[in-house]
């Protein structure tokens, strides 16, 4: 049960990550343009799947609260502030996309609502993510830090890579679901957003290195972990390819080959540690009877139904989209 919840716990991570960030990446690039066509045209690319794809951040969090109450507890406690500001930066958003739609002479405050949001909520999941790495301060899973230990220089640094790491997801999906203008920016802006992405993580690999912190020592532990930065370099090779041979899907799928080389990489250098390096898997876990009843309900229903609704529906939506009403 507990290798079942963890692994579980991973795909949810991971699709969230992947899939809510092409369309935060979307976002962020909303601001990159004028013409009310090209905004409805970026908008279209997106508008049958973004809500969809937030569920597989309840679904993170549901495991958390049921499988792994330990970490759960910690993480609220330890992330209050930026949790908050999470939410309301995905509720903003999401009012926005709707929003701008029906308004006229406001129509330029959701919009930017719309891209200032999706920047918001993008920046405080890597803000929140290089305070984990950095470490939680707890004594037995009781967080001992301050409201605001997450605002570090590291903590801010990755919070600017994943905007550009979300932006390269974002761009590489308007290239593989929008033609004409759109499809020709986001061509423009995936060398430009790749270099930033390899920028940020030599950048944020010296400042650990510099920093000491306690993740980096795993590599010279497990040499074998440079493995999964290889799949990142396979990845930044396709996303090349695609826009020198102009391949709509491959920038795409290469950008999810180096975002999953980047989770890989963090998670197996935390194993067997959930909460870095203080609280294992196994202290985390819930009681195994609370894993097996979770079991029968959301590990036998909930989990395979979802992720058969994302499949279907990204099946049914497949293809270009167009510059029309969203509605």
């Amino acid at each position: 049960m507990i290798e079942f919840w963890t692994a579980s716990l991973g795909l949810t991570l991971a699709l969230y990550v992947i899939l809510d960030g092409f369309d935060l990446g979307v976002g962020i690039l909303f601001s990159t343009t004028r013409t009310e066509d090209t905004k409805r045209h970026m908008l279209n690319s997106i508008a049958p799947i973004w809500d969809g794809n937030e569920t597989w951040l309840i679904l993170t969090a549901s495991i958390l609260f049921g499988a792994f109450p330990v970490v759960y507890s910690l993480v609220l406690s330890a992330f209050y502030l930026p949790i908050i500001i999470l939410l309301a930066a995905l509720i903003f958003r999401g009012v926005a996309f709707e929003f701008r739609e029906k308004s006229r002479s406001k129509q330029w405050l959701w919009d930017a609502g719309f891209c200032i949001g999706s920047f918001i909520a993008s920046f405080v999941q890597g803000a929140a993510l290089g305070a984990i790495v950095e470490g939680i301060p707890n004594i037995d899973g009781r967080f001992t830090g301050t409201a605001f230990g997450w605002l570090t220089p590291f903590s801010f640094l990755c919070g600017f890579g994943l905007c550009l790491g979300y932006s390269l997801l974002g761009a590489s999906w308007l290239v593989k679901k929008c033609e004409g203008e759109v499809r020709e920016r986001g061509y423009q802006l995936i060398p430009q957003l790749l270099a930033g992405v390899l920028a940020f993580l030599a950048i944020a690999f010296v400042v650990s290195l510099a920093m000491k912190l306690p993740v980096m020592n795993r590599w010279l532990e497990r040499p074998g972990l440079g493995a999964f930065p290889l799949i990142g370099v396979v990845g930044c090779a396709v996303i090349m390819e695609g826009v020198r041979s102009r391949r709509d899907g491959w920038p795409f799928s290469g950008a999810v080959l180096l975002f999953l080389s980047a989770f890989g990489t963090l998670a197996v250098s935390f194993l067997p540690y959930m909460v870095p390096f203080t609280i294992t898997i196994e202290q985390a876990a819930a009681p195994h009877s609370s894993l097996s009843f979770m079991f029968w309900g959301a590990g036998l229903f909930v989990l395979p139904l979802t992720l058969i609704y994302t499949i279907v529906v990204y099946w049914l939506f497949k293809g270009k989209s167009h510059s029309g009403s969203y509605h």
